[in-house]
C-alpha cells in the first residue's frame, strides 16, 4: 500500500534554513544585541525612522509638562516676547530712536523677538533634555538623538502662536507682505537647525558637567544682545557684518524681517549664518554621538 502524499512545508527564509541546518529547530525569536557605539559613527537614520512614533510621544510629553497646571497655558508663549517688546520700544524706540527702515518700532522689535524667543526656549529645553530624560535613558534603548530633537520640535508650537500675534500686528500697522513671505518656512527651518545644532553640544556637555545648566541664563542674555533683535544689522560697521553672520540667529532674524516686513535683504549675512549652522551642527552631531555611549553612566 503506497503512502499518501503529504503537504509540502512552507518555504522558510534563507536565514532560517541556514539556522535549521546548523543549530537544530528554527527559533522565531528575534535577538537584538545592544553594544556601545565606537568611533565617530554616522547618524542612525534607520533607527530614528523606526522610532518616529517615540518622537511624537516625546514632543507631546514636553508640551504637557510645560503647560501642566498653568492658569494661562500656551499664552505664556506670547507674554514673554510682548513684554520684552514693550521694554525695547521704550528704551531703543523712544529714547535711543534707533532706525528701523520705516517700520514702526514695536512691530520691528516683535518680528525679531518671534524667532529669537523660539530659539531661546528650544535651546534651553534641548540643553537640559538628556538630564531630564535620565530615567528613560538608563532603562530603555532608543536613539538618543530623539531627546534633544523632541525638545526643539516641541518649541515650534510656541512659534506658531507668536506668529499669529505677529500677523495681527502687521494687520494693525497695515503692513502687507510681499512674495518674499514664501521664504519664511526656510527661515523657520534655519532657526530650528540652529537650536538643534547648539543644543546637541550643550545637552552632551550638560550630561557630564552640570555647570551648563547654571550658565544658560547668562548665555541666552548675552546672545540676545549679540543678535540684531532690538537693532538692525545695518548699524554694524560693514567690516563687522559678515563676522556677525557667524551668529546663526543673525541671519534668521534679518530673514524674518525681510520676508514679512519688506526690510533690506540679509544677503551675505544669511549665507554666513547658514554655513555657521552647518559647521556647528556637524560638530555637535559628532560630539553628541561620541558622548552618548557614557550617558547612562554619568546622568
Amino acid at each position: 500500500m503506497s503512502a499518501s502524499p503529504t503537504a509540502q512545508p512552507a518555504r522558510a527564509p534563507q536565514a532560517a534554513l541556514v539556522h535549521a541546518e546548523t543549530a537544530g529547530p528554527v527559533s522565531t525569536d528575534r535577538v537584538i544585541r545592544i553594544r556601545p557605539s565606537s568611533g565617530w559613527i554616522s547618524v542612525p537614520v534607520a533607527e530614528m525612522w523606526e522610532a518616529r512614533e517615540l518622537l511624537y510621544f516625546l514632543v507631546w510629553r514636553d508640551l504637557k509638562v510645560r503647560y501642566k497646571q498653568t492658569a494661562l497655558g500656551a499664552t505664556w508663549a506670547v507674554i514673554q516676547p510682548l513684554l520684552t517688546m514693550l521694554i525695547f520700544t521704550l528704551v531703543f524706540g523712544r529714547l535711543a530712536r534707533l532706525p528701523t527702515e520705516g517700520i514702526p518700532y514695536p512691530l520691528f522689535a516683535y518680528c525679531g523677538l518671534v524667532p529669537w524667543s523660539y530659539f531661546a526656549t528650544a535651546l534651553t529645553q534641548a540643553s537640559n533634555s538628556v538630564v531630564d530624560q535620565g530615567r528613560v535613558i538608563t532603562k530603555v534603548y532608543f536613539p538618543r538623538l530623539l531627546v534633544p530633537l523632541a525638545a526643539v520640535v516641541a518649541g515650534l508650537v510656541d512659534l506658531a502662536i507668536t506668529l499669529v500675534v505677529l500677523v495681527g500686528m502687521m494687520f494693525y500697522y497695515r503692513i502687507t507682505p510681499t512674495l518674499a513671505v514664501l521664504a519664511l518656512p526656510g527661515f523657520v527651518l534655519l532657526a530650528t537647525l540652529s537650536a538643534l545644532a547648539v543644543g546637541l553640544w550643550l545637552s552632551a556637555l550638560n550630561a557630564r558637567y552640570r555647570d551648563v545648566r547654571h550658565t544658560m541664563q547668562f548665555l541666552i542674555q548675552f546672545w540676545l544682545f549679540a543678535t540684531p533683535v532690538a537693532y538692525p544689522s545695518s548699524l554694524l560697521p560693514k567690516s563687522l557684518r559678515l563676522l556677525a553672520g557667524l551668529n546663526p540667529m543673525a541671519g534668521v532674524v534679518e530673514g524674518f524681517r525681510w520676508s514679512l516686513l519688506g526690510t533690506s535683504a540679509p544677503g551675505p549675512l544669511l549665507l554666513v549664518s547658514a554655513l555657521a549652522v552647518v559647521a556647528v551642527g556637524a560638530g555637535g552631531l559628532l560630539y553628541f554621538r561620541r558622548m552618548e555611549r557614557s550617558f547612562a553612566d554619568v546622568i
